[in-house]
């Protein structure tokens, strides 16, 4: 019998908590639909511009290549899908919310049996106050896409060894060789699982019959044009991959490189513990009741366990032997599976009074996460100098520039020059054409482009990071006889106004 002083407690709508209550699994679907709609019309009012990384895809996927010189093709692809089939801004932000939400629907069904219905929506909002979830979402890259693959993963992973159906194992092998098309991230979620079939017990047995092999099969099968891609281009993304790397500086870093990614993610985690905190509360209305349930003799928490830390735990040895930093965005996929992991350790019945006060946590976090976006998005670029993507007036810079184009050479823009983020826009927004870039004025960094049609054709080139009045050095290869132009003066972070920062430009005009 549940004490007065619960009752006494704030709580949500009497009404509101008695309907989640009795029904758990429609309102996980009135959540998605909540956590969709927010994270897709908060973005589309506030931001005037792509943000950066939806810029870069719509640049690089439109070329459907089997790789590129940074990351692997999958959202790329995936954001040039949308744009042929829906071609409006607001459709990007949807689609990294539908991604999420697959994410979410992945790590529902994982909990359902273990749990149950109710245990299962809360542990889902829980893991909804990290910052991964919603507030980092909207831009869409690859470490948004990765989420559901590492999801699918860890919900086939369960259920093939708790069931041994090779239909889980191929579905383990799907999610692994997608995930290697969505970031190779993905090794260290598939070196745990591996190294937990070589260490446990229980699992070790599996080895024994085809199902992790038709895992092994399928996951190469699925990633084999990609994997014969990086053979022949000599792992060419991995360079990337090792400057985006913090660098190691001396010994005190395999310990200080570790500590602060560790204090980082657990930070970013603080919300989610906030909400997850009345699953701790006594009856009599303590804040703590003390009691924590680690059952490792049980095989399903084991499982959970590994998924919800090993790849966190591998992240952090692997910083600690090599001394290299961590980003913190490397963070996106790690707590997929820590809701489920935090109400089996906490083994308390999630009443109603308990629940009302977990959805309030979440409404509370929620707010907060809106609140800051705003502030964030539309508030501070008002008052700093900082480039902001989002506000990049790519609409009036592409209408005057590709207008100016037209009237000089009398043929349609057709190519950009430029990094990716001022060229990508300026092709993106452009009105007619929608322009090839030529990324950096460097071929070999956009193979595609061929460079005598180019010329044929004529180009645009922009910049903001060089002196406005010259051509940049990244040109002079390409585009060494363009003509630049007056710079372009536009109101850049509306910083009450009145900030106006000039944007080079020039016309190469078409070889005649």
């Amino acid at each position: 019998m549940t004490s007065p002083a619960v009752h006494s407690l704030p709580a949500l709508s009497s009404r509101l908590t008695a309907w989640i209550a009795d029904n758990p699994r429609p309102a996980f679907a009135a959540f998605c639909v909540f956590h969709a709609a927010l994270w897709t019309a908060l973005p589309t009012i506030i931001y005037p511009n792509l943000p950066l990384d939806l810029i870069e895809a719509l640049t690089y996927g439109r070329e459907w290549q089997l790789g590129h010189d940074k990351l692997p093709p999958l959202p790329w692809w995936m954001v040039e899908i949308v744009y042929r089939l829906i071609g409006r801004d607001i459709a990007y932000y949807l689609l990294a919310q539908i991604v999420v939400l697959a994410c979410f629907a992945f790590a529902y069904a994982a909990a359902l049996p273990i749990v149950g219905a109710t245990g299962s929506l809360v542990s889902i909002l829980i893991i909804d106050g990290i910052h991964f979830f919603n507030f980092t979402t909207p831009k869409f890259n690859h470490d948004v896409i990765q989420l559901p693959f590492w999801a699918l993963a860890g919900l086939s992973f369960l259920r093939a060894l708790q069931s041994g159906r090779l239909l889980w194992w191929a579905l383990l092998g799907v999610a692994l060789g997608g995930a290697l098309w969505s970031k190779y991230f993905v090794a260290i979620l598939a070196v745990p699982l591996a190294l937990y079939l070589l260490l446990d017990g229980s699992a070790r047995r599996t080895l024994l019959t085809p199902g992790p092999y038709v895992a092994a099969v399928v996951a190469l099968v699925v990633a084999s044009p990609h994997l014969i891609w990086l053979v022949r281009n000599d792992f060419l993304p991995f360079a990337y991959a090792e400057a985006r790397a913090l660098p190691y500086r001396g010994f005190y870093d395999h310990f200080l490189h570790p500590f602060l990614f560790l204090v980082s993610h657990l930070g970013a985690m603080l919300p989610a513990f906030f909400i997850a905190s009345p699953l701790f509360r006594t009856d009599a209305g303590k804040l703590w009741s003390g009691k924590l349930s680690f059952d490792f003799a049980d095989a399903t928490f084991r499982i959970v366990t590994l998924l919800a830390w090993g790849p966190t735990a591998l992240l952090i040895l692997l910083s600690t032997i090599t001394g290299r930093g961590l980003l913190a965005m490397w963070g996106f996929p790690l707590a997929i599976f820590f809701g489920l992991w935090i109400v089996i350790v906490a083994k308390t019945a999630i009443d109603r009074a308990r629940l009302s006060l977990i959805v309030a946590g979440w409404a509370i976090v929620t707010a907060i996460y809106v609140i800051v976006f705003l502030v964030h998005h539309a508030v501070l670029p008002r008052f700093h100098n900082r480039f902001s993507a989002q506000l990049y007036p790519g609409q009036e810079i592409a209408d005057r520039m590709t207008r100016e184009f037209e009237r000089q050479t009398g043929e349609t823009l057709r190519y950009v020059i430029g990094r990716i983020y001022p060229a990508g826009a300026l092709s993106h927004y452009a009105r007619e054409g929608r322009p090839r870039v030529l990324i950096d004025g460097d071929p070999k960094r956009a193979p595609w482009i061929d460079i005598a049609d180019l010329r044929r054709h004529g180009a645009v080139v922009l910049w903001f990071d060089f002196d406005r009045k010259a051509l940049p050095p990244y040109a002079m290869q390409v585009a060494k006889d363009a003509v630049v132009q007056t710079p372009a003066e536009v109101p850049w972070l509306r910083r009450r106004g009145i900030v106006e920062n000039g944007i080079g430009w020039a016309i190469l005009k078409p070889e005649r």
